[in-house]
C-alpha cells in the first residue's frame, strides 16, 4: 500500500460515514443504504487522495532541524567516530537523531554483510570535528536500544601491504 494511500486511509472512510449520513438522512433522495455508502466512498476516495497530495507531507520539528543541518550546508572539519555494538535493528536515522542530540552530524553508514545483507553491527558517523568528542565522551558506553555503545574516533583503513607486513 502507498504511503500517500495509507496516510489519507483513516480520512477516508471518515468522510465516507459522513457521506453516507449526508446522502441518507439530509439528502433524500431515492438511494438505498448501500448506495449511500457506495457514493461516500468513492467521492471521499477520490477527494481526500488529491488533497494530501495537494497538502504535501507533514513535516515534524525535527526533520525541519535535519533540512537545516544537511552535507551540503556543512562546511568545515569533519571526524569519522566509529560505533560499534549497535543493535542489528538500529537503522541509519535512529543512529543519526542519537548522534544530532550531540551536534552536528553529516553522514551515518552503518555495515552490511555482502552475502545476507544484514547489518553487521557497526558503523560509521561522519560528524563536525568541534563535536567529536563531545559526541565520544556522550556517547561511548551509552545504553542504546538494549545495548551499549562503543564509540571512538575511527582509524584509517590499513592497506593490505601494511597487514600481511610486506
Amino acid at each position: 500500500m502507498s504511503s500517500t494511500l495509507r496516510a489519507s486511509l483513516p480520512y477516508t472512510l471518515a468522510l465516507a460515514v459522513i457521506a453516507y449520513v449526508a446522502f441518507s438522512f439530509i439528502f433524500t433522495l431515492p438511494l438505498s443504504a448501500a448506495w449511500a455508502f457506495i457514493a461516500g466512498v468513492l467521492a471521499c476516495g477520490i477527494l481526500v487522495p488529491l488533497l494530501v497530495d495537494l497538502k504535501g507531507p507533514a513535516k515534524s520539528i525535527d526533520d525541519a532541524a535535519a533540512a537545516d543541518i544537511s552535507v551540503e550546508a556543512f562546511q568545515g572539519e569533519s571526524a569519522t567516530l566509529y560505533v560499534g555494538n549497535l543493535p542489528y535493528r538500529a537503522n541509519e536515522e535512529t543512529v543519526k537523531e542519537l548522534f544530532s542530540r550531540f551536534g552536528t552530524v553529516i553522514n551515518v553508514r552503518l555495515m552490511k554483510d555482502r552475502q545476507t545483507g544484514r547489518r553487521r553491527g557497526f558503523g560509521f558517523v561522519e560528524v563536525a570535528a568541534a563535536d567529536a568528542n563531545k559526541m565520544i565522551s556522550k556517547l561511548n558506553d551509552f545504553e542504546f536500544q538494549e545495548r551499549t555503545l562503543k564509540v571512538r574516533e575511527a582509524r584509517e583503513r590499513q592497506d593490505e601491504e601494511n597487514l600481511t607486513g610486506e
